[in-house]
C-alpha cells in the first residue's frame, strides 16, 4: 500500500437550532490511490464555537418563519452568513501552521421541500461561498444538499457516508444526531460489506423543545433538560402528536422547521405548566426517534448519540429508557458529540477536492451517488 498522507480540511456547521457556527479543523489519512477506505482515518486538531450575532439570528429565524421570503433580505443574508463563515473559518486557522486544503460550510438551512411531496424539489441554504474563499483565501466547498437532489434523493441526511467511514464496528449500531431535527444513520457491522446503510431524519429534535423555552422560559434552549425534568409527559397529547403522517411514513424521507415548527405544535394545543408541555415536547423526539431504531433488522446492538441534544440530561434518560441503558455518545466512539457534523462537512469536502462521491443512496433514496458540492477557489490561479 502507497504511504499515507495527511490534509487537513475545514468544516463549518451551523444546524436547524440556528444558534451559531461549529468549526473544527480535520486531519484525515488516505492512501494514494483510490480506495473504498479513502479519508477513513481522521482526527479533530481543534474545534470553535461562534454564536451568532442576536440579529442574525433573528433574521434567520424570520426568513425559515415566513412562507414567502423577502429576497432583499434572502441576499444580504446569504453576504452576512458568508462573512461570518469566513470569519470561523479563520480563527481556526490560526490554530495550525500546516497548510489547510479546504473548507466544507454547509451553510445555514432556511428551505428544504424534497419530493415527495414537492413537484419540485429543492434545498437552499445560505452562507455565500465566494465570500468565504476570498476571505479566507482558501477553497470553499459549499451547497452540498442539491447534488443529492437533482439525482432524485432527499439531499439528507448526508452525514450517513462519514457515519460509515469513521464509526463502523464489529455489531451493527445507530448514530442518532440530535440537532433541530433528529437523524439516524444505522450502521451494518463492518463485516457486513453486503448490507447497506441506511438513515433518514425522524422528526423534530430541538427545533421545538428551544422554540417553547424561548417563548416560555426566555432562554435558548433546557439547559441540561433541567426545566423538562421538572414537567409531566402527558401521554394521550404525545400520542396525538405521534399520530402525524411523517412519523409513519417509510424512509427514503427528511424534512426541517418549515413543517414542524410553531405552526405544527399550535395544532394540538397546550397543557399546563409550561415545564408539562416541555416534558412532552422531550419526549416526542425520544419516543419518534427510538420507535424508528427499534424496526430496524438487524437492530443495533447501541446507540451512540450526537449533535446538542446529547448535553440534554432530560432527553439522554428518556432515550436510555428505551433501550435498556444501550445509549452512549459518539464521544466512545473518538469524535465529542458536538463536533460530529461539522467534522462530517470537512470529510465531504475533501472527497469533493479529490473527486470522490460521498453521499450514499440506500439513505437519501437518490439513484446514485453523488460528489457534493459546488467548489469556490479564492484565486484564478487556483483553479488549475
Amino acid at each position: 500500500m502507497a504511504v499515507k498522507k495527511t490534509e487537513l480540511a475545514i468544516g463549518l456547521m451551523s444546524g436547524t437550532s440556528a444558534d451559531g457556527i461549529d468549526g473544527v479543523l480535520l486531519a484525515a489519512r488516505a492512501p494514494d490511490e483510490v480506495s473504498a477506505e479513502v479519508f477513513a482515518e481522521v482526527s479533530i486538531e481543534a474545534t470553535a464555537h461562534t454564536e451568532f450575532p442576536s440579529e442574525t439570528r433573528a433574521a434567520i429565524e424570520a426568513l425559515c418563519a415566513r412562507p414567502n421570503a423577502d429576497l432583499d433580505q434572502l441576499g444580504r443574508l446569504d453576504t452576512e452568513l458568508g462573512i461570518l463563515f469566513a470569519q470561523a473559518a479563520n480563527d481556526l486557522r490560526k490554530k495550525t501552521r500546516e497548510n489547510i486544503a479546504v473548507i466544507g460550510c454547509h451553510g445555514q438551512t432556511i428551505r428544504h421541500r424534497p419530493a415527495p411531496p414537492e413537484k419540485f424539489p429543492f434545498t437552499m441554504q445560505l452562507g455565500n461561498g465566494a465570500v468565504i474563499a476570498r476571505r479566507a483565501e482558501l477553497p470553499v466547498v459549499c451547497d452540498f444538499r442539491r447534488a443529492d437532489i437533482a439525482a432524485g434523493g432527499q439531499g439528507a441526511p448526508l452525514a450517513a457516508a462519514f457515519h460509515r467511514a469513521v464509526f463502523s464496528g464489529d455489531a451493527p449500531r445507530a448514530i442518532l444526531n440530535l440537532g433541530g431535527i433528529a437523524n439516524v444513520t444505522c450502521l451494518p457491522a463492518a463485516s457486513g460489506a453486503s448490507e447497506k446503510v441506511r438513515g433518514f431524519d425522524t422528526g423534530p429534535a430541538n427545533t421545538l423543545i428551544d422554540h417553547w423555552c424561548q417563548m416560555h422560559f426566555g432562554a435558548p434552549y433546557d439547559r441540561d433538560g433541567k426545566n423538562a425534568a421538572k414537567g409531566k409527559v402527558h401521554d394521550e397529547l404525545l400520542k396525538k402528536m405521534l399520530a402525524d403522517p411523517y412519523f409513519s411514513r417509510p424512509p427514503p424521507k427528511s424534512t426541517g422547521r418549515e413543517y414542524f415548527n410553531a405552526e405544527w405544535l399550535g395544532k394540538f394545543g397546550k397543557v399546563a405548566p409550561p415545564e408539562d408541555m416541555l416534558a412532552t415536547l422531550t419526549a416526542l423526539t425520544a419516543e419518534s426517534a427510538a420507535a424508528e431504531i427499534r424496526r430496524l433488522q438487524p437492530r443495533p446492538s447501541a446507540v451512540y448519540v450526537c449533535g446538542g441534544g446529547a448535553r440534554n440530561d432530560t432527553l439522554m434518560a428518556m432515550l436510555a429508557e428505551r433501550f435498556d441503558g444501550a445509549v452512549r455518545t459518539t464521544a466512545e466512539l473518538g469524535i465529542e458529540p458536538q463536533w460530529v457534523e461539522a467534522a462530517a462537512f470537512a470529510w465531504m469536502a475533501l472527497c469533493t477536492l479529490h473527486r470522490r462521491a460521498s453521499t450514499l443512496p440506500s439513505v437519501t433514496g437518490a439513484d446514485s451517488a453523488s460528489v457534493a458540492g459546488v467548489v469556490h477557489y479564492p484565486h484564478p490561479a487556483d483553479c488549475d
